[in-house]
């Protein structure tokens, strides 16, 4: 079968469901220029270990490294726009009875494509939190509503004064139990997954789609290359999600 015809066979799916969870990866935000954890780690910063960089340890031995690479990150990050993908997602969200968005990206490129429904796995490159969580998990501080010394690292929580840091999930931490259960919800009620730009090795996350086909769930990738769940799934639409999304809401009008 063409591609043609494998998005054809996919839009009739997703015309006649009214629940539908999508889970989307780095390739999605990738496609916008966003780069990966590990595309980062250039110039300067190629001389480090991620584990240097993106742990609770690292941020403990050196705060000042940490926040320095992750304000770095934004940097990079702030001109990236939502593309083609992000914005099908969201114009299929109208759509659709019960749409959830699961997803693996720090950036906000699905919020600014217009989705409402997101479900974040692994936390927001954007917002901060104190490290000590002091009035309860997660602590978020608005770093732009007091002054500090940007030259020296982070700030101290206006609260108890531990250092901010971001509020992202690093190596060696748990994923957030709310969103974690949502997720899995979401995935186990849904009568479609959408797996987008996503390699399928890091868990929990890639047992999400585990657990909707368990339940029944059609399970569709959307992905320029295979990826460790594309054995597993029941169409796979190879491509780029910014070409191949837009083509897959067209189809499902008509």
């Amino acid at each position: 079968m063409t591609l043609a015809a494998f998005i054809d066979q996919a839009a009739r799916h997703l015309r006649i469901s009214t629940r539908v969870a999508v889970l989307t990866g780095a390739g999605v935000s990738k496609e916008s220029g966003v780069p990966t954890f590990r595309d980062a780690l250039d110039g300067l910063w190629s001389q480090y270990d991620p584990t240097a960089l993106a742990t609770p340890q690292a941020f403990n031995a050196n705060p000042k490294l940490v926040w320095d690479f992750y304000e770095f990150r934004r940097t990079l990050m702030r001109p990236a726009r939502p593309n083609a993908g992000h914005e099908a997602l969201a114009a299929m969200e109208q759509r659709i009875a019960d749409f959830t968005l699961i997803t693996q990206n720090v950036d906000d490129l699905h919020e600014q494509a217009g989705s409402h429904n997101i479900i974040r796995l692994h936390g927001r490159i954007n917002a901060n939190r104190c490290s000590a969580n002091c009035l309860g998990s997660p602590t978020l501080i608005d770093v732009e509503s007091f002054e500090w010394n940007r030259e020296q690292g982070p700030p101290g929580c206006p609260h108890c004064g531990q250092p901010v840091r971001p509020d992202v999930v690093w190596f060696d931490e748990v994923l957030p139990l709310a969103a974690l259960d949502a997720a899995k919800i979401a995935a186990t009620q849904a009568q479609v997954m959408l797996i987008i730009g996503t390699s399928g090795l890091v868990s929990p996350a890639a047992d999400l789609p585990r657990y909707a086909k368990h339940e029944g769930a059609l399970l569709i990738e959307i992905n320029p290359e295979p990826s460790a769940l594309t054995d597993h799934v029941d169409i796979w639409l190879q491509g780029a999600s910014g070409e191949v999304l837009p083509r897959l809401l067209a189809a499902m009008a008509t």
